[in-house]
């Protein structure tokens, strides 16, 4: 079974800033499509945070992060990132990557169509 790996996660306090990282096995990354970060709150499902073509031509704030949360990715090193600035205690949440196949991904982020998925990581945010 393949999983995607994040980077760890941490904690900061509000207004700060923190990145994540996670790694796609190369033997996959030419295969995808699309590559995507989700976070999950507690007590709350799991939602899309920001979604990105592999050839970077199209990018979707699925959440209402815009301005505040940047996706991108480095296909040299089979990485997506995700920049996440001004953070605000409801930020605090378990945040997945995730990959799928399909040249085409709704920009509303649905977890169908995808195939692969990280084990998540913690991302804290102290008011």
């Amino acid at each position: 079974q393949v999983h995607l790996q994040e980077s760890v996660g941490g904690s900061v306090q509000a207004g700060g800033s923190l990145s994540l990282s996670c790694t796609v096995p190369p033997f996959i990354y030419g295969t995808l499509g699309y590559l995507a970060w989700f976070r999950q709150a507690p007590e709350k499902q799991r939602e899309g945070v920001a979604a990105m073509s592999t050839d970077a031509a199209n990018i979707y704030n699925c959440d209402d992060v815009k301005g505040r949360f940047t996706i991108s990715l480095d296909s040299d090193k089979n990485q997506v990132y995700l920049q996440m600035n001004n953070m605000k205690p409801e930020d605090t949440a378990v945040y997945y990557c995730a990959a799928g196949h399909d040249t085409f991904y709704d920009r509303l982020c649905p977890e169908m169509g995808l195939n692969y998925w990280g084990q998540g990581t913690q991302v804290t945010v102290s008011s």
